[in-house]
């Protein structure tokens, strides 16, 4: 009977695999969970279980997505620092996707676990909006808020110079860090 359980977990996890291949979009842990009738807490542990096998999925703040090698990449990235209140996440990001980059995570400088790196994966003024309503509708905070606003992000454009044109918008409102 055990047995059988596990051979269950592997066909869901397979089931799994299979739909984040073929999904041209993001898929929601409570979506899978839908899906295979299970709870979110099981998709969360399958996830885990398939990262362990070295299977490329990654969670974005719009669900999971399975990185395929030959999916499109942005030409450059650039790592920047910024800061600025939690209240202005929304326009900081708008910045960013308005001038053609995305933002592809943030990162903070914690006191006690160090480095914590969130992927974002946002590419547009819509997927900005679904970000922030996750956000403000789950209570959560931003990471940002645990260091005082300051963090990072990995940005990402077909060129260096949609990149510095970003970090010129960014600078104009005050949002960047820069050597002095």
């Amino acid at each position: 009977m055990h047995l059988t359980s596990k051979v269950y977990g592997e066909e869901r996890r397979q089931q799994i695999l299979q739909l984040l291949r073929t999904s041209p979009v993001p898929l929601t842990g409570s979506g899978l969970a839908k899906k295979m009738n299970v709870s979110r807490q099981v998709i969360v542990q399958d996830i885990s279980l398939l990262k362990a096998k070295s299977e490329p999925i990654m969670a974005t703040s719009q669900g999971y997505i399975y990185m395929h090698s030959h999916a499109p990449s942005k030409n450059a990235e650039r790592l920047i620092a910024c800061v600025h209140t939690p209240e202005q996440t929304a326009e900081e990001m708008r910045v960013i996707v308005d001038h053609g980059a995305a933002v592809k995570d943030v990162m903070v400088e914690h006191p006690v676990y160090g480095d914590l790196t969130a992927s974002i994966m946002v590419h547009n003024r819509k997927e900005v909006e679904e970000f922030i309503e996750k956000i403000t509708s789950s209570q959560s905070f931003y990471l940002s808020q645990l260091t005082e606003g300051v963090h990072m992000h990995t940005i990402a454009a077909d060129s260096e110079s949609v990149l510095d044109d970003v970090c010129q918008a960014l600078d104009d409102k005050g949002f960047l860090i820069k050597d002095e």
